[in-house]
Formats: C-alpha cells, sequence, structure tokens
C-alpha cells in the first residue's frame, strides 16, 4: 500500500488509504480509528508522518481528536446538490446510508387554503397532507410536511407512507415530475421540533420550501423540509 518508490510523500499515501476506509466504512461515523502505534506498525511508517496524515484528515473535517479517548471519524452532514430535482430518500441512498421515515400524519384537509392557493385548487378540493420525521440510518435529519392535490394524494395514500418514496411511487404510476421551485432559509428549531430532532431547542434549522410541476406545469407537490444545519447543507456550484 505504502512505497518509497512512488512520488507521493508518504503521508499523503497514508492519508489516502486512510480515507478510503472512512468512505467504505471500515472505520464507521463516530468510531474511534486504531492508535498511532498501530498505525505506526501497520504502515511502517515514522510517527511524524502518521501525525501528518491524521492532521490532515482533522483539518479536512473527517477525523476529530477527543481529549482523553482518541481520534474519531466524524459523522459527516449529507449535501444537496441546487438544480437537481431529487428526494431526500435519494440523496441519503447515494451517499451510502439507508434512508428512514417515521409516519407523523396523513390526512385530506378541507381548511389548508393557503396550500389550495399554491397548488391551484378550488376551494371545495381537499389536499393531502403527510408529515414525516426523516432518517438517515438511525439519525434524524430533518422534519417534512408535504401537501398533494386530490389525484396526487388518492395514489401516496394506497402505500406503507413510512417507507414510501413520493418520486418513485409517482413515476410507477405514470406521473413524472419536469422541475420545482426552492426557496432555503434558516430558522431557530422551537421545543417541540428540537424534540423530535433530537437537538436543543433554539438550535438553526435549514428550512427548504419546494413547489413541483408536472409535464403539464400545474402543481403536484407543496413541501416544506426543517433540515438540521449540523447534518445537512447544500452544495451550489457556480461557474464564470
Amino acid at each position: 500500500m505504502i512505497s518509497t518508490n512512488k512520488n507521493l510523500a508518504l503521508y499523503l499515501q497514508v492519508k489516502e488509504v486512510l480515507v478510503k476506509r472512512i468512505q467504505d466504512k471500515v472505520w464507521p461515523p463516530n468510531t474511534l480509528i486504531p492508535t498511532e502505534q498501530e498505525l505506526i506498525e501497520e504502515f511502517n511508517v515514522s510517527r511524524t508522518t502518521i501525525r501528518q496524515a491524521i492532521t490532515m484528515l482533522v483539518q479536512d473535517g473527517l477525523l476529530e481528536k477527543k481529549q482523553g479517548k482518541g481520534t474519531i471519524v466524524k459523522d459527516q452532514p449529507l449535501v444537496g446538490s441546487l438544480g437537481k430535482l431529487k428526494g431526500f430518500a435519494e440523496e441519503v441512498t447515494e451517499k451510502g446510508l439507508t434512508p428512514r421515515s417515521k409516519l407523523m400524519r396523513v390526512e385530506f384537509s378541507n381548511d389548508l387554503y393557503a396550500e389550495k392557493e399554491v397548488l391551484g385548487l378550488s376551494e371545495d378540493e381537499e389536499v393531502l397532507v403527510i408529515e414525516r420525521i426523516r432518517f438517515a440510518d438511525q439519525t434524524p435529519i430533518a422534519i417534512e410536511r408535504s401537501c398533494w392535490p386530490p389525484h396526487i394524494g388518492k395514489i401516496l395514500v394506497k402505500h406503507d407512507l413510512n417507507m414510501a418514496k413520493f418520486y418513485e411511487i409517482l413515476e410507477e404510476n405514470d406521473v413524472f415530475l419536469k422541475n420545482a421551485k426552492e426557496k432555503i432559509s434558516a430558522m431557530n428549531a422551537t421545543i417541540h421540533e428540537a424534540d423530535l430532532l433530537g437537538i436543543r431547542g433554539g438550535e438553526a434549522l435549514l428550512e427548504m420550501t419546494r413547489l413541483s410541476f408536472g409535464f403539464d406545469d400545474k402543481p403536484i407537490e407543496f413541501t416544506k423540509t426543517k433540515f438540521r444545519s449540523d447534518k445537512y447543507h447544500y452544495d451550489i456550484e457556480l461557474t464564470r
């Protein structure tokens, strides 16, 4: 794995191996990595080389040194990409994690007038409301409240909404999303929201509001999702 014949410095070679172990979950998040001495013996390099590699990974945010414990693998936040229309489950799966939901509410409602207006519905039409806590593996990441017009709602309620991937279900029923508008804002968690997400009241949340459209340019989905800011952020690629 490590060779003095390579043009790459030894500490960078060690770093590459350690990064791969983190990515492949050989060392899962929140677990201790081997001690310096164990790594020295494994790679047959100096203590300085090991320390340089580990220091770089600490600076990169992959590792964290805990006083009196050792060095642990940091739990990496989920990263959403602006410009791509994906569901939460897709984003989680792409990171090698398992998406899961806990259903809190599902009902057809006739008194959500603001949501009806956004979805282009008449006053006498009902809106399907689905509220869920979204998890990556066992970690609560977000609170999601989605609203759907009645013809879409009738499709979704036939499924187990704890497990459902909405976009996949719609595509299986020949309903396809064309585009969406999103607004992202910051807010502080209420006590109730904090309890659901396992954080402290007042901690920062990232709220994403999404209005999705079908190929007929009619609204299909109106969703507000409140993400833990320590577990989720957006990447934006800019060109000039």
